[in-house]
């Protein structure tokens, strides 16, 4: 995953890039807007307000205003040490997926990172196409537009259940550890109780009105399941050997 780092401190941009080459991304750093906007395509932006000759509120605009596919699909994530509640409802407002507040610990950033290249598809490993909503029986998956359907209806979910739900639903029958989606879904470095997962879990099954959604597997975690779907299958296939 390719990251592009706008950050004009020169010691705190050496270090992030050192850090997050260690953790396996592809950092690309530059010190001005003018470089930012000239810069290639990157999966996540980590972008710095207080540029010398730009705005990074500027930037991020310039940014989500393309009409370019590689760019649109980008995730911004501001850095700043301004954390004015007015300074974080424009960066949000202007199109950034999140905005960290000075100092942070690495391991937050990170962690943010990695949720927000998710959102916007940077991290596919194998998952559905993020242009187009995932279909999956009456359930449908807008990772774009960050929405999820029931029948028609949209469920009202939180930030985490939607990503939790979303997660999931990529590779239908895949099980997942507790640790595994705390350590994707939650901090990569996870020290906390693992029932976490499960109250998500029984949240996001209440919502869709039927726990069959969401198969717990004993001892290990959870997978995703179209309720009757497997049995569907099994009816499929017997009628296919009887003919």
């Amino acid at each position: 995953m390719r990251i592009l780092l706008v950050e004009d401190d020169h010691a705190i941009a050496t270090s992030l890039q050192h850090t997050l080459q260690l953790e396996g991304f592809e950092v690309c750093w530059v010190d001005t807007a003018e470089a930012a906007l000239a810069a290639g395509p990157a999966d996540v932006v980590l972008l710095d307000v207080t540029l010398p000759d730009l705005s990074g509120f500027e930037v991020c605009r310039r940014l989500r205003s393309r009409e370019v596919d590689c760019v649109a699909a980008m995730g911004i994530v501001m850095l700043t040490a301004r954390g004015d509640e007015v300074d974080r409802v424009l960066g949000l407002e202007l199109g950034a997926d999140d905005y960290i507040v000075k100092p942070f610990s690495v391991r937050e950033l990170v962690a943010r990172v990695r949720a927000v290249a998710r959102r916007v598809g940077g991290v596919r490993g194998g998952a559905p196409d993020e242009a187009a909503p995932q279909v999956l029986g009456p359930l449908s998956v807008d990772r774009v537009g960050r929405r999820i359907h029931l029948d028609g209806q949209e469920l009202d979910l939180t930030a985490k259940e939607f990503d939790l739900l979303a997660y999931l639903a990529e590779v239908p029958g895949k099980v997942h550890t507790r640790q595994h989606l705390l350590t994707e879904l939650w901090d990569p470095h996870w020290y906390g109780p693992t029932k976490t997962v499960d109250v998500h879990v029984a949240s996001i099954r209440r919502k869709l009105g039927d726990a069959a959604w969401i198969e717990a597997v004993r001892g290990v975690g959870f997978r995703f399941e179209v309720p009757g779907e497997h049995e569907e299958q099994l009816a499929t296939a017997g009628d296919a050997a009887i003919q």
